[in-house]
């Protein structure tokens, strides 16, 4: 199944607004969705016989810098016809803490992506709309902040005891 091939399927069953821009110089090439149609993408990609992409291998949440927002990156494998393929999300640049950057889960797609959004949410800040369980996976529920975030400021302290 080739990239194009594949552009093609979604372009045709979700329309044309589904793909905002697509990665092709890059090692892996991606396809860049709006963040509206990720879950019809991600359920098409996965129920299509064509593309029948049944496994994610990995999702990560990206802080492309404090001028630049959030993104979240899917790495996509089809296990019988022995393809892959990387779907990028960008999202809103929003950083006050009051309200998080938002993207819909896929984890009604693949299971797997539960603990990996619970990961990109923890370290990130990056909420995930649908999500099962999001709460943190690696840091004390109180902890204050997104470790991860270019902007994060190391805390002195945790319940006095000395971070640095």
């Amino acid at each position: 199944m080739d990239f194009i091939k594949i552009k093609n399927i979604l372009t045709s069953r979700i329309g044309s607004e589904c793909i905002v821009d697509e990665e092709l110089n890059a090692l892996q090439p991606a396809l860049i969705i709006h963040p509206d149609f990720l879950l019809a993408v991600c359920k098409e990609l996965k129920e299509n016989r064509e593309t029948w992409f049944d496994f994610l291998s990995c999702l990560s949440g990206i802080d492309y810098g404090v001028n630049e927002g959030f993104g979240v990156v899917y790495h996509l494998s089809s296990i019988p016809y022995k393809t892959q393929l990387t779907l990028k999300v960008k999202l809103e640049n929003l950083r006050d803490g009051s309200v998080l950057p938002s993207v819909d889960s896929v984890s009604t797609v693949w299971r797997t992506a539960d603990w990996h959004e619970r990961e990109a949410y923890d370290l990130l800040g990056i909420f995930f709309n649908g999500h099962p369980d999001l709460r943190r996976i690696l840091l004390p529920d109180d902890w204050a902040g997104y470790p991860l975030r270019k902007d994060y400021q190391d805390a002195e302290s945790y319940h006095g005891i000395s971070i640095n």
